[in-house]
């Protein structure tokens, strides 16, 4: 047999982990500011540019896509040389793949900061920026498929089939996800509307959570476990179960995300059977993991990166069985829109992806660049650190969420809610937010000993760019074997493979999708619901580029607590021209459903909401809200006026014929009542500032249906 000579490409899986270990320095970095900013608004500093609306998806963009995005490319391609006995495909497309990550990451972070944002949670890039993701995303795809084509081995290690399965989902969401119409450079609006858009977005925002930070997570655990413990994974069989079920039953889940929401009640439902389905997979995957280390404890006790791989494995059954219970309705009323929810997501991004990350690189580092790892006493500080900061991080938000669950829900023995101002609720657990603070610096410090322990391992090191190594020449025939199973079979040939995972992936959100966007009953229309005024619609645009959505939800769920508060719950004709949906996913501040509604409970005037947005400690000195002066010095440019009209016309809003060339007009119209208003009050503005547009737009929202069910 034909034995060849040929080299691993060790210098690309260099670059990818230096970027992890700036990347994510800065996104932890901003991780805590954010928690500073929640408990101490002066932290917000009183900039535009540094608000808590914009740093929050600065922080969770750079946390996925620059440091455990970078983390898991640097581990995809150095394994997945090893295990196909074969050179990534191409150096260039490597190359090309680093840098234009890199730049995606800077572009995010600066676009971000000012305010370019679709307002969609984990997908709030522009549109230039989408289509260079999609770019380097397929060159990433490229040479994983590439370098599967010229492999030396005859079967797919398991590994592999979750970085395909990876990028094909992400391919899959991001593209369906991000489909919009480009208003000017760094504007769009997505072709979805309302509740089309929210079942589409929380497909892509589950499963991005799926197919990013799981699925080829797992596929690294595959490798890095055994590799680390030196024992075998303890089923082959158990871990074919657990891929096909689990990239199948995923891609149903996301409207789990929407529960009691304006949505029909067969997308929910579809949602809540395939997330609770998810445990049986998830547990499969985390068993598998965990009985590989049976009789290999002594090294658990010793080595840090089994230590951490644990931790992962324990957090990641926690976070996968702890989802599909937030996803049953009894549970989700508790849960959605509080702090519980933020405890879901930092047990999962800490101690999941935060624990194989530091696992992997702890046995990969010191191999990579022939060397001891530095100091094996940092090393277990760290995990300690960072799994102490997990708890103290998470426990009290835990503790918030459901405090702050029980306040909104309780009522006088008269029948009156207790607590009518939602603000009571959170100056009442503020403590947990100081808490959360501890918990966040903790694992920061933690973070700050591995990179110090990386570096000085690295420096003690010597990477050799090119690794000599060598392994037989592939022969393979296309003919089933005597004995060999369908999956044997399949594992040999990877286009096959590959169409089998496309055809898993799609069928769930074709069957939710679909039938949303051609079903017209699904979303019967409310014939008081106008389109927004040229003056509305920019203080919408005004609205996500501060990042309110952050802070705010817009869906009052049919709950008597929540009704009582806010008004009448939302219906899903309510939305059916907003360009993207606004709902939500957590309630830092009241809802503004209704805060348009005149004589209701939640109206606010013209000059409240000045006040409001001017100096909030005068309105009330325990907010946690910042000061956003800039909106009465900033202008908005009435020339994109026009252009924004004729794009919602495109998308269907039906303003009538010609009416862009009216619309300015109406704009200042408008504006000029708001500025009367307030100058009755005692304070004169502009009617072309932006204060001036947000007032126009938070007074139409519940206006319409206000009429409607009167």
């Amino acid at each position: 047999m034909e034995v060849q000579q040929f080299n691993y490409d060790n210098k690309i899986v260099k670059y990818f982990i230096i970027a992890t270990l700036v990347w994510g320095a800065v996104a932890l970095l901003v991780g805590l500011l954010i928690a500073l900013q929640l408990a101490f608004p002066s932290f917000n500093l009183g900039l535009e540019y540094t608000t808590y609306g914009r740093t929050r998806p600065l922080h969770t963009n750079a946390v996925i896509f620059a440091f455990i995005g970078n983390a898991m490319f640097a581990g995809i391609y150095h394994s997945m040389q090893r295990v196909l006995k074969a050179r990534l495909f191409n150096d260039t497309l490597s190359n090309v793949h680093f840098w234009g990550w890199q730049i995606i990451i800077v572009l995010a972070a600066l676009t971000l900061l000012g305010g370019f944002t679709t307002g969609k949670e984990y997908a709030e890039l522009e549109w230039p920026i989408d289509i260079l993701i999609a770019m380097i995303w397929v060159v990433f795809g490229a040479n994983m498929i590439g370098t599967i084509l010229k492999r030396r081995v005859k079967h797919i290690y398991a590994s592999v089939w979750w970085y395909l399965a990876s990028f094909l989902g992400i391919a899959v969401l991001h593209i369906v996800n991000s489909i919009e119409l480009p208003v000017s450079l760094l504007k769009s609006y997505p072709i979805y509307a309302g509740a089309q858009d929210a079942v589409v977005q929380w497909w892509y925002g589950h499963n991005a959570v799926a197919f990013f930070l799981t699925t080829p997570w797992l596929g690294l655990m595959y490798y890095y476990l055994p590799k680390a413990s030196n024992r075998p994974i303890y089923s082959y069989q158990l871990s074919i179960v657990h891929f096909w079920t689990l990239i199948f039953l995923y891609m149903w889940s996301g409207p789990h995300h929407l529960l009691y929401q304006a949505l029909p009640d067969w997308v929910q439902a579809l949602g809540v059977t395939f997330s609770i389905m998810l445990i049986a997979p998830s547990w499969g995957g985390m068993i598998n993991g965990l009985l590989t280390l049976r009789g290999a404890w002594d090294k658990v006790r010793d080595q840090a990166e089994l230590k951490f791989m644990v931790v992962a494995l324990t957090a990641y059954g926690m976070a996968t069985f702890e989802g599909p219970m937030m996803s049953l309705k009894s549970v989700n009323a508790i849960s959605h829109f509080t702090d519980w929810t933020i405890a879901h997501t930092h047990i999962a991004g800490m101690g999941w992806n935060g624990g194989m990350i530091f696992g992997m690189l702890y046995w990969l580092v010191p191999k990579l660049f022939r060397t001891s790892l530095y100091s094996k006493k940092l090393a277990n500080i760290h995990f300690w650190l960072a799994t102490l900061g997990i708890l103290i991080f998470a426990i009290p938000l835990y503790w918030a969420g459901i405090t702050q669950y029980l306040m909104l829900r309780q009522y006088t023995a008269n029948g009156l809610l207790a607590y009518p101002n939602f603000l009571e609720t959170t100056t009442q657990i503020m403590p947990m937010y100081h808490a959360r603070i501890l918990g966040g610096l903790l694992f920061f410090v933690g973070f700050l000993l591995f990179f110090y322990n990386m570096v000085k391992t690295i420096q003690a090191g010597s990477l050799v760019d090119n690794e000599p190594t060598e392994a037989p020449a592939l022969v393979d025939s296309s003919a089933r074997r005597a004995g060999e199973t369908i999956h044997r079979l399949i594992e040999r040939k990877g286009v096959l493979f590959s169409v089998l995972i496309v055809i898993a992936l799609v069928i769930g959100g074709a069957v939710e999708i679909i039938p949303m966007m051609k079903i017209e009953s699904n979303i019967p229309k409310i014939a008081a619901v106008t389109p927004y005024s040229p003056l509305e619609l920019a203080g919408r645009d005004i609205y996500i580029s501060n990042g309110c959505y952050n802070c705010h939800s817009q869906q009052v769920r049919p709950l008597r607590w929540e009704t009582d508060r806010y008004g009448e719950y939302s219906k899903i004709g309510e939305f059916v021209y907003d360009h993207p949906f606004q709902w939500g996913s957590r309630r830092t501040g009241p809802d503004l459903a209704r805060t348009g509604w005149v004589g209701s409970s939640t109206y606010k005037t013209a000059i409240w909401q000045y006040n409001h947005f001017t100096k909030p400690k005068e309105i009330n000195p325990q907010t946690i809200m910042p000061a956003y002066p800039w909106l009465i010095k900033n202008t908005v440019d009435l020339t994109e006026i026009p252009v924004k009209i004729r794009a919602m016309q495109t998308l269907g809003v039906p303003y009538a014929k010609d009416y862009d060339k009216q619309a300015v007009a109406d704009y200042r119209n408008q504006a000029d009542k708001i500025v009367a208003e307030l100058k009755a009050a005692g304070v004169e503005v502009a009617p072309d500032k932006e204060i001036v547009a947000m007032i126009a737009y938070l007074h139409k929202l519940g206006r319409d249906i206000s009429t409607a069910t009167k």
